[in-house]
């Protein structure tokens, strides 16, 4: 059977049409909501990962070249979309902004209304306590319901609860009804609004931080001194705001780094147990003596000098023909493997007839493989040998065009030695000496020493970060066992002189012991009389309901 025409939802439903106010106040409503901000905050963990899967920039630039160098096609792509600078990246700054934004419009709101329910009084008595959650009920004899009512405020006071009577007169029966609201439980939204607040106060605190802050990182071989200007740091990173004035000055002397592995033979062999570098440090003009380990920083000067990695510096001479020394210098060799095969180049621009570059590997252990190739069998200097191929040619440093101090470009060089050559590679142990192929000169191995990289980081706000991280624990944990509930006492006087006291509760969210509490306080309150008597006979108790 059809409707009539004129029936209220036969006819086409226009909803107004929004106008720019409209839409701005649509997706500022869409934006402030709880939903939203949780899902910018999963997004932005999201985010994150792919910091953690690629090495960024501002934390290993060394290993961002190697990352070129071993992935030449997908490398650029990458680059492209700012994987390798993550967290200063636009898309990554984007959802933080917006997760900042949406958490702020979050906050005000509920805090106002907070606000406004905590100055609220508790609500009236509801008029059938019997359809709450852990009704009952209890007779009490030779009192007043306005004395019952007053000794269960009493109670209720004690266990923190904001209480409020009301008095009035049952119609059916005209006789007096005392009533007692009691509520408490708002430290539960406080621990809400409190952890939602200091997630701002994380965000705010980053990035005021990553603002005013820098990150510089320094690779310092064992005898050598790092002072804390700008043009130290083979690496630096300011933030946005960064001033170079607010460099602390002070001095870090690497004295000597150790490095313990493990020696007895189960699959650790090689493992290691320890990393230590012992320093000297000058602050102000006082020296003192520290030690820098994995996880445990040097504090100097407002920065935290923390220990990234570590390896090889053999120091290598090279000399001309007559004997005179072009270059010696402690070379850091980069690691290539848990062993530390090490890879390092040599660039000799002057004081030879050619230039020449070295292309060097650094056997700690040295050992051969059954095909002849060599490999470090152990990290420590048990038996270092140091290979190297030569080249001669255009280094490619007069063009002005910056290079890297770890790779060498060969395209515009001719191999002397190794390869296809014919010609062995050199091989060096400490102490040795070797000609240079075409009586370049020659190239000696003086010593190894140990080197350490250092990442030096100032950040202001770490202090409010640890501050704001302790206060998103302790918003989530009171928001989380700290019950909202209400509870009601009434007393209802009897014709015979009894009176008919009632108990029920109410919970504003979770709370699975609302029914005990309930109980409880009903057992508390009646203890008070001597002469109460439980109404508990199912014949005489109405239907308890949850």
């Amino acid at each position: 059977m059809s409707r009539p025409s004129d029936h209220y939802d036969s006819a086409e439903v226009v909803q107004p049409r929004l106008g720019p106010v409209g839409w701005l106040r649509w997706f500022w409503r869409q934006l402030t909501s709880m939903r939203t901000a949780l899902f910018l905050l999963l997004l932005l963990a999201l985010a994150a990962v792919p910091g953690s899967l690629v090495p960024q920039r501002a934390a290993d630039p060394n290993g961002v070249t190697q990352y070129f160098v071993d992935n030449p096609d997908l490398a650029p792509v990458l680059d492209q979309v700012q994987a390798f600078d993550v967290y200063t990246s636009v898309w990554f700054s984007s959802i933080y902004l917006l997760l900042f934004v949406s958490l702020i419009g979050c906050v005000i709101p509920r805090t106002k209304h907070h606000l406004d329910a905590l100055r609220a009084k508790p609500p009236r008595t509801p008029a059938r306590l019997s359809r709450l959650a852990g009704f009952t009920t209890r007779d009490v004899e030779g009192s007043s319901a306005a004395s019952v009512i007053d000794s269960a405020k009493t109670l209720l006071k004690r266990q923190r609860y904001r209480t409020v009577v009301f008095t009035n007169v049952d119609k059916r029966t005209g006789q007096e009804v005392v009533s007692v609201s009691a509520e408490r439980g708002y430290m539960r939204e406080t621990g809400n609004l409190v952890f939602h607040s200091a997630l701002v106060g994380i965000l705010l605190a980053v990035g005021i931080g990553g603002g005013f802050g820098y990150s510089g990182q320094r690779v310092i071989v064992e005898g050598q001194t790092f002072v804390n200007t700008l043009l130290a740091y083979d690496s630096f990173n300011p933030g946005r705001f960064f001033d170079d004035s607010g460099l602390d000055p002070y001095s870090i002397t690497l004295d000597q780094f150790d490095a313990t592995y493990e020696t007895q033979p189960n699959n650790a062999f090689g493992q290691p147990l320890d990393y230590t570098a012992s320093v000297t440090t000058s602050e102000d003009g006082q020296e003192s003596e520290a030690a820098i380990k994995v996880n445990e920083p040097l504090k100097i000067g407002g920065t935290d000098v923390f220990l990234l990695g570590n390896g090889y510096a053999p120091t290598i001479t090279v000399r001309d023909p007559q004997g005179e020394v072009v270059f010696t210098d402690a070379v850091p060799f980069l690691p290539q493997d848990s062993n530390l095969t090490s890879l390092g180049v040599i660039k000799v621009p002057d004081g030879l007839d050619e230039q020449v570059g070295l292309i060097g590997f650094f056997y700690p252990t040295q050992a051969e493989s059954s095909t002849g190739a060599y490999y470090s069998s152990f990290p420590s200097l048990e038996y270092p040998v140091l290979t190297l191929n030569v080249y001669d040619g255009d280094l490619g440093l007069d063009e002005g065009v910056p290079a890297s101090v770890y790779s060498l470009d060969t395209d515009s060089m001719n191999q002397l030695t190794g390869g296809s050559t014919g010609v062995d590679s050199i091989e060096l142990a400490p102490g040795q000496t070797a000609d240079l192929p075409n009586g370049l000169g020659t190239v000696s191995l003086d010593e190894v020493k140990r080197f350490a990289s250092f990442d030096v980081h100032h950040d202001a706000t770490q202090g409010w970060v640890l501050l704001f991280a302790i206060l998103v624990l302790a918003g989530l944990l009171t928001s989380l066992f700290i019950p909202r509930r209400r509870l009601w006492v009434k007393a209802t006087s009897r014709a015979d002189g009894t009176v008919q006291v009632e108990y029920a509760g109410l919970a504003r969210g979770d709370d699975p012991r609302l029914d005990e509490a309930v109980a409880t306080l009903a057992s508390r309150h009646a203890a008070q009389f001597p002469a109460a008597a439980s109404s508990s006979d199912p014949s005489t108790t109405p239907e308890i309901k949850a």
